[in-house]
């Protein structure tokens, strides 16, 4: 129950965050005459930009379960932005009703979780067919993935190991390399995949770091945003 009613509140956060954004968007938009419907690929994109919104917000409250994803905040505003011009070309509807759209949209996804009785499911659900939609409209650019940086701090503790031995920062990496690895494999688990499925990917992750980092040894890896992705 706590968690529905936790789901709920980043709901309505969520739609006091799109709501401005729709009306700043859509008001500088020239009215048109030619109004079509909405098609189910709007309404698909919608519920993403509205999950989206809903785990920027679990980050921003520092929830284990939206941490486990890459951060949302910029990337799920600009995906919004990005919709919001695309339906208001393709469609001309005026603004109250797409603000109206976004807000049935976000209340059949409280009602899914209600009945659910899992909101984070409900959400890693979404977020596993709408993560590849934000990567192939906004790219995350330099910023590591969490399974990246599950590789990239494995390989740190694996290197601080190796020369000072099970040292407190050894320790202190091999503490939080576990974490991220916990968490990338509970997202992909998320995502319906097997346990071969996970270690094969895994293991494909770190060949291709293994590759760049030959390629390039002084690549500038952002650690920084490796170690938010850590934190409780």
């Amino acid at each position: 129950m706590q968690s529905c009613i936790a789901l709920k509140t980043r709901l309505m956060v969520a739609i006091m965050m799109i709501s401005p954004l729709i009306a700043a968007l859509l008001a500088q938009s020239a009215p048109s005459t030619d109004i079509g419907p909405l098609t189910d690929i709007h309404r698909r994109d919608m519920r993403c930009a509205t999950v989206f919104a809903i785990v920027a917000q679990g980050q921003d409250e520092g929830l284990p379960s939206a941490l486990e994803y890459p951060a949302m905040e910029k990337r799920g505003k600009e995906y919004f932005t990005q919709l919001g011009q695309r339906i208001v070309e393709e469609t001309g509807q005026p603004r109250e009703a797409v603000r109206q759209e976004f807000i049935a949209v976000a209340q059949n996804i409280q009602q899914e979780a209600q009945e659910s009785g899992d909101p984070d499911g409900v959400s890693a659900k979404y977020m596993g067919q709408c993560l590849p939609l934000l990567d192939a409209a906004i790219p995350q650019g330099d910023k590591p993935t969490l399974p990246q940086c599950s590789v990239y701090l494995q390989l740190a503790y694996e290197e601080i190991y190796a020369r000072e031995g099970l040292s407190p920062a050894a320790q202190d990496m091999k503490t939080l390399a576990t974490v991220l690895s916990s968490r990338t494999r509970d997202m992909l688990r998320a995502q319906e995949k097997t346990t071969f499925e996970i270690d094969t990917y895994m293991f494909q992750v770190r060949e291709g770091i293994l590759a760049d980092l030959t390629a390039d040894p002084d690549q500038d890896i952002d650690y920084d945003h490796c170690f938010e992705l850590a934190q409780p």
